[in-house]
């Protein structure tokens, strides 16, 4: 799926979903990373793995996302988290005190 600004790409399994960010994940494109990320829920995975490496940006709305999946995976019985994040994502994860859970 790809949308102005932000790519993502996904390679899943039977039991868990990989989806490969690229580019600024912001008010405009968390909506399409939400609606990803209810997909793979939707898909009754064990695992979610975000591969953060390439993403430029992040806002506190893509933030948001990714806390409220997280949130929402977790109840459901699932694995959720980032791998590879770019120093702007472990930054901005820092300020919000999510990096040690997400990461």
């Amino acid at each position: 799926m790809k949308n102005e600004g932000m790519s993502v790409f996904e390679d899943k399994t039977t039991d868990r979903v990989f989806l490969f960010i690229r580019g600024r994940v912001d008010s405009v494109n968390a909506p399409v990373l939400q609606s990803k990320l209810n997909d793979a829920i939707k898909s009754k995975v064990n695992k979610i793995v975000l591969n953060m490496s390439k993403v430029e940006f992040i806002s506190s709305a893509g933030i948001r996302v990714i806390l409220l999946m997280y949130k929402t995976f977790a109840r459901a019985g699932g694995t959720f988290g980032i791998e590879e994040p770019s120093e702007i994502v472990k930054n901005a994860l820092g300020m919000a005190a999510l990096k040690e859970l997400l990461v």
